[in-house]
């Protein structure tokens, strides 16, 4: 056996239920799961991948992910959040594709920055975010990425590849990642000013942010966490600036974190004039219910595990939803939501 092959061995893990890896807690157990800790452990993941004809499939935090029910075999999961990475250099900062989107927002809670603050609460890893141009109201990363760095996983003997913003291609919740057979690993994000910080100090604060990392995908208990953190660092004396305190007010009043789900299942068609959430309302259905899935109550595009859904229930209610709002409204609509 090569040292390639003991080292993909060694990284790679076997009947692992995907439920504990997704905020939908829905997913059977796969034969192949993948946690690398390190860009360098991603390239031996994705070299064996395709040495033993296995279709990589990558994820963050499984927030906009609804796995299958029986996994395929040739598939290899493929999960970024144990790699967390922060680097602070002259107007901007390296972040890692693993790392929570929240983790931003307390940096610059840490810092006085206020340009990540819509991060907060988004739930999922800045990798996804870059993907998909992850959005919260009016702000979206494409407002503060200046570099996203890729592995082509065709060609992952190519290395990191830069893809500056201009080349991104982005627009609402699209981008050229979309399209390309390419693995986001991280990106340079632009700073308004650099934070006045040591060296040691700077270690201090990367240190401070990957212990207040939650390894779970779990929504209650994350929602719970990070509001939390708000009033810890209150108390330690930085200033909780109101956009942040907002964010809690907002998607915990619309009961986002209530129940395993992945949020907004589809994007919105802004040619309507109005919101997926209003036009489900419209239709009155919400409390829908297919198994153990449920059309959220509070909000018309949220989709909810109410207690053992399998991944057939969701699409059951995605299904529905399409077949009404077309019927309807005269439109298709598009899932954000990525199902394997």
């Amino acid at each position: 056996m090569t040292s390639q092959n003991q080292s993909f061995d060694r990284l790679c893990r076997s009947g692992v239920e995907l439920s504990a890896y997704s905020t939908y807690e829905i997913g059977g157990a796969a034969r192949h799961l993948a946690l690398p800790r390190s860009i360098e452990e991603m390239a031996v993941m994705l070299e064996g991948a395709k040495t033993k004809g296995l279709n990589p499939f990558l994820f963050g935090m499984g927030s906009n992910t609804l796995f299958p029910d029986r996994p395929d075999d040739e598939m290899l999961f493929f999960s970024l959040k144990e790699h967390i990475e922060f680097k602070l250099l002259p107007g901007r900062l390296f972040v890692s594709a693993g790392t929570p989107m929240t983790l931003l927002a307390l940096f610059g809670l840490y810092t006085g920055i206020g340009a990540f603050d819509f991060t907060f609460l988004l739930p999922g890893t800045l990798g996804a975010g870059v993907y998909m141009n992850a959005k919260y109201f009016s702000h979206q990363i494409s407002d503060v990425l200046e570099t996203a760095y890729v592995i082509d996983k065709e060609h992952p003997e190519r290395g990191i590849l830069s893809v500056p913003l201009s080349q991104c291609e982005y627009g609402y919740k699209t981008s050229i990642f979309m399209r390309r057979p390419w693995i986001v690993v991280g990106a340079d994000l632009k700073l308004p000013v650099d934070p006045k910080l040591t060296p040691e100090e700077t270690e201090e604060l990367f240190a401070r942010l990957k212990a207040k990392n939650l390894p779970t995908s779990v929504l209650p208990d994350y929602f719970r966490h990070y509001a939390g953190e708000l009033n810890a660092a209150a108390k330690q004396g930085f200033e909780v600036r109101q956009e942040l305190l907002d964010v809690i007010t907002d998607r915990g009043g619309k009961y986002h974190f209530d129940y395993p789900s992945c949020g907004s299942v589809f994007k919105n068609n802004y040619t309507i004039g109005e919101p997926m959430g209003k036009l489900v309302d419209r239709l009155g259905l919400r409390g829908t219910v297919r198994g153990g899935a449920m059309i959220s109550d509070h909000h018309g595009n949220i989709i909810q595990n109410r207690g053992g859904a399998k991944a057939s229930d969701v699409t059951d209610l995605v299904q529905l939803v399409q077949e009404k709002v077309e019927a309807e409204f005269g439109f298709l609509p598009e899932p954000e939501l990525i199902i394997v």
